[in-house]
């Protein structure tokens, strides 16, 4: 935490982001997750007086940050909301088809995870919320206790590939009828009591929060959808940068940018809501992934994968 009370937070793989967004100095870019900043900072660093930089993030405590740190700054405006709203957002502006890079950085922030009353991490015992806007519904809190034991299990299995999520799911419904279950140290010890740790070096709820999380903000739900918008958003050699964190995030963009890539207009099970969408994309490289340095500096990057594409002309 900084002197300031903020949490700190560092942009992973930046200098390989930037690199990947080919930044033209007169451009029109998109930060669709802008978190405090950093990767749109090195962007607005490489604009001229003429480039233009939009963001977006639905998390309000990262929208004030934006306000402050580019208070004065008028190549930037930056709108509250999913990046769902891409296509809208760039309508409204009449700048679709006219944006020359796309980055989305699916990770939380330090100040999202650090923060205990977030409850996004069971390291420090805060209340379970794990909501990135804290205006939708519901919380993890509300939806474990209502949620079915079936629905439960199907949820850990389907987003943290949890092997034990059928004992897990059967837990949490024991003893919430005993009690409710409110902060994420109850229910990270009750998954450790119900569940086997099997990873070395990783507690035995990691899965389980990771799982609740991305069900509770439909994270890949909201991640398909923003892809399938990004190709009528590009303009002609525009690029599309995705950094994931984890493998279900990875599979999405990869297929998405395979699948593009291809001539077949009726790809099955893809999220291209145009089908003109289909033979449009060009795939930039393979994946990317931080060097030991960035690691070392910082443990959080570890995960981190990043994906490029290029709309063809």
């Amino acid at each position: 935490m900084s002197a300031s009370g903020e949490y700190m937070h560092q942009a992973v793989l930046l200098d390989e982001a930037m690199a990947a967004l080919a930044i033209k100095p007169e451009g029109v870019y998109v930060d669709g997750t802008f978190g405090r900043g950093g990767h749109s900072a090195a962007i607005l660093d490489r604009l001229g007086a003429s480039g233009r930089l939009l963001a977006m993030d639905k998390d309000p405590a990262a929208v004030r940050a934006a306000h402050e740190r580019f208070r004065s700054e008028k190549r930037f405006s930056i709108e509250r909301g999913s990046f769902t709203l891409l296509r809208q957002f760039t309508d409204r502006l009449g700048l679709t088809g006219r944006v020359d890079g796309i980055l989305l950085d699916l990770g939380l922030s330090s100040p999202q995870v650090d923060d205990p009353r977030r409850g996004f991490s069971f390291i420090k015992d805060g209340p379970l919320d794990m909501r990135i806007d804290p205006d939708a519904v519901p919380s993890a809190a509300a939806w474990l206790a209502k949620a079915g034991e079936a629905e439960i299990a199907d949820v850990l299995k389907t987003y943290g590939e949890e092997r034990h999520a059928r004992r897990i799911a059967r837990a949490i419904v024991a003893q919430r009828r005993r009690a409710p279950i409110e902060t994420t140290g109850q229910l990270a010890a009750l998954i450790a009591a119900a569940a086997p740790a099997t990873e070395r070096h990783k507690h035995p709820a990691t899965r389980s929060f990771q799982a609740i999380r991305i069900f509770i903000n439909r994270e890949l739900e909201e991640l398909r959808e923003v892809l399938a918008h990004s190709v009528a958003v590009l303009t002609a050699y525009g690029r599309l940068a995705v950094i994931s964190f984890h493998s279900l995030e990875d599979r999405i963009v990869k297929r998405f940018i395979r699948r593009c890539s291809q001539a077949d207009p009726h790809p099955r099970g893809l999220p291209i809501m145009d089908p003109q969408a289909a033979g449009t994309l060009r795939r930039v490289g393979g994946a990317i992934r931080p060097s030991a340095a960035e690691v070392q500096r910082n443990p959080r990057a570890r995960s981190a994968v990043l994906r490029v594409a290029e709309k063809l002309p």
